[in-house]
């Protein structure tokens, strides 16, 4: 358990710096998205690649990664629905909430759940993939959807399937599948890059807290993001799991990877396509700081 606190403890902190920094002047509006479009473009790519091209493929057939795709689709459908229902808004807008309801961090806090609470940290890296490579494409096309300035439909979704992430992980992938080893002097620099990710992410995100207050501006998609992400994402996976035949250690990994805080790559792609951050922004902020007792009540129910 110090692990997964410690986990906690590194996103909090260098939140917390990038806050600092934004409070001394160092890093303003322009800075910001600059550390959003490095994490985009080079550095989350890097990350990505290097974390699926040295995973064992196998993995991926596990019945605990179909339940995890089920309920990340179920859950962005839900609040489609319930935002058609009760606040509608943009596309993009809706995109970002749904998104930011259903797309957990399995990076600096799912790997250390998954190793310290679960006891398998098999399950991350499919999960991983299944995000990045089937949910990245579906939202970065609905940020990118109408407006002149954002291009046409089909610019929309070709923007989504040749984002740098989704182009990182399918090749990782095949990579993986193939039993190929990258030669060291190509990896070793991508994997330098991609342990710059997380602390641009973070430190933009805090950065972007400055002079804000969490729900202050439109509330309503942000609550009910951050309730699907927190109690609906690990019902419906729990639902799914059961029905699938699910039981013991598989079951209980599967409600638990759902319970994951939303992950800053939302954030980022949202800050990247100026579309939806506030929604982002504050259900990542919300959605870290109630997993944590989101996780612990699960593992309760489960005897953990």
């Amino acid at each position: 358990m110090l692990d997964v606190l410690t986990g906690f403890s590194i996103i909090f902190v260098v939140i917390g710096a990038g806050f600092f920094l934004a409070q001394k002047g160092v890093i303003g509006q322009k800075n910001r998205l600059m550390l959003n479009q490095i994490a985009f473009y080079v550095a989350t790519p890097s990350l990505i690649f290097h974390r699926v091209a040295t995973s064992d493929t196998a993995a991926f057939y596990s019945p605990v990664v179909l339940v995890i795709a089920i309920a990340s689709v179920a859950t962005m459908a839900a609040y489609w629905l319930l935002s058609t229902l009760a606040f509608r808004r943009s596309i993009p807008e809706t995109m970002a909430g749904a998104a930011s309801s259903s797309y957990y961090n399995s990076v600096n806090i799912g790997l250390p759940i998954a190793m310290y609470v679960i006891g398998d940290p098999t399950y991350v890296v499919p999960a991983l993939v299944l995000q990045v490579a089937v949910l990245t494409p579906i939202i970065i096309t609905g940020l990118n959807w109408g407006g002149a300035e954002k291009g046409s439909t089909r610019q929309a979704i070709i923007a989504g399937l040749t984002a740098p992430m989704v182009l990182a992980a399918a090749v990782g992938f095949v990579i993986s599948a193939a039993g190929w080893t990258v030669p060291e002097p190509v990896m070793a620099p991508l994997e330098i890059l991609g342990g710059a990710s997380i602390p641009l992410i973070l430190m933009s995100f805090g950065a972007s807290l400055k002079g804000d207050k969490v729900l202050q501006e439109d509330p309503m998609p942000t609550v009910t993001a951050s309730a699907l992400k927190l109690v609906g994402m690990p019902a419906i996976a729990w639902a799914c799991g059961a029905a699938l035949g699910l039981t013991g250690g598989e079951l209980y990994a599967a409600v638990i990877l759902a319970a994951l805080p939303t992950a800053q790559n939302v954030y980022n792609y949202t800050a990247t396509y100026r579309a939806g951050e506030v929604i982002a922004r504050d259900t990542v902020f919300i959605t870290t700081f109630l997993s944590l007792p989101a996780m612990l009540g699960i593992a309760y129910l489960f005897g953990g």
